[in-house]
């Protein structure tokens, strides 16, 4: 089927809750801070809580209820902690606010001084049941047809982060029109198939090191991410039954060290090669690393 014809606007911002108690899922949060915006007494706010789940939105929301439209672009400044960090930014650009909403993936990136002066509000990890009713609200709203298989892998893949899930559901909607598949939702997301992964770990316990490197190989050639490939092979370990403790701590390692060595920039192909070669020995109980007699 063709692909729809779809405005540009992102499903994220569309279907982005207007309101406060429209936020899913964060029920404490939503009532804490409602009897807050009855009184317009908002204290500096810390929102903390894993991505996807609704921080934006509620500061968004906060500020669109107590500004309304006509003030709300004078009266809100947002900063990208990416881009718009350090003492200068507070100096220059904060502190002409009175209020402050601050959202962080980890409470614990936030240093105390600033952490102390706030009210903390933890967002909790949204749920499938969560995630698969707004996904299905947004599929009525744009007439597409998801099948269970196709919900589940969305909400695998997304990781309970539901930004992620739309911003997925809607490249597929460009891509695959208004049928969207398992297959489809993996094919935009950047996740190895699964059966790539397995394939990788069955020569690995192979014993066989051209069958690894030929499952190397293909990884590259097929341009999948290494590092996605990691995090997935992390997953596929750690909840195997017929490898056992010490097999997947010396595995976890490698794949600890290899991560590290690609953010630093080391080359993609040597690291899941040494992975491979690693994961190998620890499957085939071989010794951790080779001595050479003189």
């Amino acid at each position: 089927m063709a692909p729809l014809l779809q405005s540009s606007q992102p499903w994220v911002e569309k279907y982005r809750p207007k309101q406060v108690k429209d936020v899913a899922h964060q029920d404490e949060v939503v009532r804490v801070l409602t009897n807050t915006l009855e009184t317009t007494n908002c204290p500096h706010m810390l929102f903390y809580g894993p991505p996807g789940t609704g921080k934006t939105t509620t500061a968004l929301a906060i500020a669109h209820q107590l500004f309304g439209p006509e003030l709300y672009k004078s009266r809100v400044l947002e900063l990208n902690a990416s881009d718009d960090r350090g003492i200068n930014v507070v100096r220059t650009k904060i502190k002409s606010f009175a209020a402050v909403a601050v959202g962080s993936g980890q409470r614990q990136g936030i240093i105390e001084p600033l952490a102390s002066r706030c009210a903390k509000f933890r967002f909790k990890p949204l749920s499938e049941e969560i995630m698969t009713t707004r996904i299905l609200h947004i599929c009525n709203e744009e007439g597409l047809n998801l099948d269970a298989e196709a919900l589940s892998t969305l909400s695998s893949i997304s990781q309970g982060d539901l930004r992620r899930a739309i911003t997925y559901l809607q490249s597929a909607a460009r891509l695959f029109g208004s049928s969207i598949s398992s297959k489809d939702l993996i094919s935009v997301s950047g996740v190895v198939p699964q059966e790539v992964v397995e394939a990788f770990l069955i020569a690995c316990k192979s014993g066989d090191f051209d069958l690894a490197n030929k499952e190397v190989n293909n990884v590259i050639a097929e341009g999948y991410p290494v590092s996605q490939m990691l995090s997935q092979l992390l997953e596929v370990v750690v909840e195997a039954d017929d490898i056992s403790d010490e097999q997947k701590a010396r595995i976890c390692k490698k794949l600890g060290e290899a991560d590290k060595c690609l953010v630093d920039g080391a080359d993609e192909y040597l690291q899941l090669l040494d992975v491979a070669g690693n994961t190998m020995r620890a499957l085939c109980n071989m010794p951790q690393e080779f001595s050479y007699e003189c």
